[in-house]
């Protein structure tokens, strides 16, 4: 197995901290019923912002050592388990069994995108 590298890293890192932002955006607002709409929608668009700042340059230095399917896949793995900390974290939810089995069946899903394929002699 090669050594990671710093370009191998840095995408997974600022994917992490893009989805932060992103359901921070999408599901912040939930503890805030009260706020008109317009005003979530506003916050939600600030977030967003600085999500993008970091997805964009995720996919730009990570293109050079992932493939596009192989980043979006990366992105999506990194959503559930941010998704996962936050609703039990900042929303309070129970993340039951059911959850987890769920999540792990698309990790495992995503997996595959990784594998390489064998080389024939």
């Amino acid at each position: 197995m090669p050594a990671l590298s710093w370009p191998h890293i840095a995408p997974v890192l600022l994917l992490i901290g893009s989805n932060a932002f992103m359901t921070l955006a999408w599901y912040g607002h939930l503890k805030f019923k009260a706020t008109p709409i317009m005003m979530v929608i506003l916050v939600s668009w600030a977030i967003a912002f600085v999500e993008y700042c970091l997805a964009v340059p995720a996919n730009r230095y990570g293109h050079a050592v992932y493939s596009a399917a192989e980043l979006k896949t990366m992105q999506e793995v990194i959503t559930l388990s941010v998704f996962v900390i936050f609703s039990w974290l900042y929303l309070n939810e129970p993340v039951t069994a059911r959850h987890l089995v769920g999540f792990a069946l698309i990790a495992a899903g995503a997996g595959v995108i990784f594998l390489k394929p064998s080389v024939a002699p």
